[in-house]
């Protein structure tokens, strides 16, 4: 049996399983699914082994994430390290590091009840951070916004026990300054369309513009986490920095902190990419007084500044549906949100036949009348 947690879990919804003696199987409280001891077993040491390679995962990125901080002159000083914790998910790989008064009793990012408490041992320090400025409850009262009028959700994301277990986040960040070279021939024209007699005349002028310039860029964001989907944080954007605070411990307390696992040079792509883009359309923004514009070469040189360690606020809630986790996130500070919802598929065609019962029956009522 497996060894690293307490209790057994549905593999389908992850709800607690008991020991059915007179089927001799194992049963689920939530769902009813039933399993052989046998499958339950080799699903438990199957996700042993992954816990072992995740564990061993984690101990090779310490040492890549001290040897960084090492290097980098920002770590953890010894009366910090002494309040701080882990947990580890043996599912997904996230590491989450909290205060010692803070628990935890599920992963954020995929909903693993069985993670795992460890000893917090220090790493790469954060910089910066944004604190919480939106609450427990407004997170609560949003998600309950966001499910309503839509008829097919299925029921295990509407109950209150877990949309309770909503949780807040620090999601971390790399924030770069940069500048971007850019250079851009684009295809202009001016039309003009006058009446002469029976003709309907149209005169075109045709140019070709130049632009070119250097655009800096202050604190571009991308999320360090490979466990966040990225497209998520996108559409969470953007933060007031604003409110941006020098890493405290103090910001902590009741939050959960996710460690980075994507470093500075394997965040540069999206970066650049960022940057590349946004150059492109201040670029464009300056050719004006044409009738239409269209870009016919552009060219880019991406030039890397300051790149800062910084935590972001995130509500956080993952649902399992299907053997799928659906993610709900929301921004901390100003409550933009997104949420992947799927279709229980047995309302919709309950629904579905409740109208089309009823209105066959008045097609044939119809035709019979006929």
């Amino acid at each position: 049996m497996a060894t690293g947690v307490t209790t057994y879990q549905c593999p389908a919804c992850t709800g607690p399983l008991h020991f059915v003696g007179e089927s001799g199987k194992l049963e689920c409280d939530y769902c009813g699914t039933t399993y052989d001891v046998a499958e339950i077993e080799k699903i438990y040491r199957e996700k042993e082994a992954a816990s072992a390679a995740a564990q061993a995962a984690v101990d090779a990125a310490h040492d890549r994430e001290s040897a960084a901080a090492e290097q980098m002159g920002v770590s953890w000083d010894a009366q910090e390290t002494a309040g701080m914790k882990t947990y580890n998910c043996p599912s997904c790989g996230a590491e989450m590091i909290c205060d010692a008064s803070t628990a935890a009793s599920s992963c954020p990012y995929c909903g693993n009840p069985a993670i795992v408490p460890g000893q917090f041992t220090g790493g790469l320090r954060p910089e910066l951070v944004i604190p919480f400025k939106l609450d427990k409850q407004a997170a609560v009262d949003a998600l309950k916004k966001y499910y309503q009028g839509k008829k097919f959700l299925p029921k295990a994301f509407r109950e209150q026990n877990h949309i309770e277990e909503i949780q807040g986040v620090y999601v971390p960040f790399w924030l770069c300054d940069c500048q971007v070279d850019g250079t851009a021939t684009y295809h202009a024209s001016n039309s003009r369309t006058w009446q002469e007699g029976d003709y309907e005349i149209t005169e075109t002028d045709h140019y070709e513009v130049d632009r070119s310039g250097r655009i800096g860029f202050e604190r571009i964001p991308v999320d360090a986490s490979t466990k966040m989907p990225d497209a998520h944080m996108d559409a969470i954007e953007p933060y007031d920095y604003s409110a941006l605070k020098p890493f405290s411990t103090a910001y902590l307390p009741g939050f959960l902190a996710d460690r980075y696992d994507v470093n500075q040079q394997d965040s540069l792509p999206r970066i650049q990419k960022r940057a590349e883009n946004s150059a492109a359309i201040e670029l464009r923004n300056t050719v004006k007084g044409y009738g239409s514009v269209h870009a016919q070469s552009q060219s880019f040189q991406f030039h890397r500044g300051d790149m800062k360690y910084a935590l972001m606020p995130v509500w956080m809630l993952s649902t399992k549906w299907n053997g799928q986790n659906f993610l709900f996130a929301m921004n901390g500070q100003t409550g933009k949100l997104i949420g992947d919802l799927p279709v229980d598929k047995g309302k919709y065609f309950a629904w579905f036949a409740g109208i089309a019962v009823p209105l066959m029956a008045l097609i044939l009522g119809f035709w019979f009348l006929l």
